[in-house]
């Protein structure tokens, strides 16, 4: 036994008490622990298995201009039912295939064309869902109408990586070039757009376009008083919005009308092509964002129907002239002003301190056997002051003047 434990490099404690007495204690503690574990080697070695995740099953792909979008889930777990300790790498993989391939076989190998490292996959992902964008190039659009098959895979391991998604199937085409002079102009009944339909594709002409999109969002600027009003602007990258863009309408010409708009807030809008192909619609990619704060600087119409009245003296109360004109039609009058002339053509003085809040006025100061000239201006809530209606005139004989007794 002896002779087995030297072999083994082991040595008994007097020995090591012999070499030195201050290393006493110590090594006769190890020692002691090697020698009850009988000097053995430690046991083989278990091998790990690398952790793979478990495949995709949602992968979706669908065209958006010249881009293929490509959204799924992120698995949490390994095909060994255990959590994923970090984030897996992203391989995206990709065929295509002739338009007489079935969409449930693809007859072209896959190729890898895009990795995404663990630490830019979440500038990918948000929460457990992931949004790839595969930008398509004139190479890639050559054979139009023809299948681009994809599939994702997942690698946390350099060993291995993840089995093959389900494959997402996207027939792609050419689409129009985005609209690049989008402009948006105010009007009194809402903003007014117009841009110049796009003539080419990445690869040649554009197809029949069938509509034209209209999305719009509020932006989260707001109104600056110095800002010059109605101002419109546009912007390479799409500008800070409170809610994604959503499509509000669809005009075949290229130009639209949006009415349902407020004054003060900051709106942004892009417009998208409709190319119709034999078998699919597609929207082109957004066009230039077009930035407008619609102002209220549109003043009402004039008052109609201005009447001058004489009510006769009735008792102690004199003779007086009664204005009066129909109702103006805008919703947010606030309000009217009367102005008396003494010749006509000539604007006059405003006769009420404060605004009217009904279409009527009583001259309580004109004298008898003068001739005034009426006009009235309507006024809105942001103060736009209307023009002056039609002038009517109108006057308190003499013979309306009371007597001293």
């Amino acid at each position: 036994m002896e002779q087995e434990k030297a072999e083994l490099g082991c040595s008994p404690a007097s020995e090591i008490r012999a070499r030195s007495p201050f290393l006493v204690l110590p090594f006769l503690f190890l020692v002691s622990a090697f020698w009850l574990g009988g000097c053995a080697a430690p046991g083989e070695p278990t091998e790990r298995r690398p952790p793979v995740p478990t495949a995709i099953t949602d992968l979706a792909a669908h065209q958006q201009g010249n881009d293929v979008i490509l959204t799924f889930t992120l698995p949490k777990d390994t095909v060994d039912h255990h959590p994923l300790k970090k984030t897996p790498a992203i391989e995206i993989y990709r065929s295509f295939d002739p338009p007489a391939a079935t969409t449930s076989v693809t007859h072209e190998p896959l190729f890898l064309i895009l990795t995404i490292p663990p630490a830019m996959a979440a500038n990918y992902s948000e929460k457990d869902h992931a949004r790839v964008v595969n930008s398509l190039d004139a190479g890639d659009l050559t054979h139009v109408g023809w299948t681009a098959s994809y599939a994702v895979r997942l690698r946390a391991s350099a060993k291995k990586e993840s089995a093959d998604s389900n494959r997402a199937i996207v027939r792609v085409y050419p689409a129009p070039d985005p609209i690049a002079d989008l402009k948006a102009q105010v009007t009194h009944s809402g903003i007014v757009l117009t841009w110049t339909p796009p003539q080419k594709t990445i690869v040649g002409s554009v197809p029949s376009i069938a509509a034209y999109h209209i999305y719009r969002a509020e932006s989260v600027s707001e109104l600056q008083p110095e800002a010059p009003p109605n101002a419109s602007e546009s912007a390479a990258g799409v500008p800070p919005l409170k809610a994604p863009l959503a499509q509000i309408g669809e005009s075949p010409e290229p130009t639209f009308q949006d009415m349902q708009v407020e004054f003060g807030k900051t709106y942004v809008y892009s417009v998208r092509s409709l190319a119709q192909y034999p078998d699919v619609a597609l929207e082109s990619a957004n066009s230039n964002f077009a930035t407008v704060t619609p102002r209220d600087i549109f003043p009402p119409a004039a008052p109609q129907n201005v009447t001058v009245v004489l009510v006769p003296e009735q008792g102690e109360n004199p003779a007086y002239l009664d204005v009066s004109w129909a109702i103006n039609p805008e919703t947010d009058i606030a309000g009217y002003n009367v102005y008396r002339s003494e010749r006509d053509g000539v604007p006059g003085t405003r006769q009420n301190s404060e605004l009217l809040l009904t279409p009527a006025f009583r001259d309580m100061t004109a004298l008898p056997g003068r001739q005034y000239v009426y006009t009235a201006t309507a006024v809105d809530r942001a103060g736009n002051e209307s023009a002056a209606s039609a002038p009517a005139s109108g006057s308190i004989p003499m013979e309306a003047q009371p007597t001293k007794p």
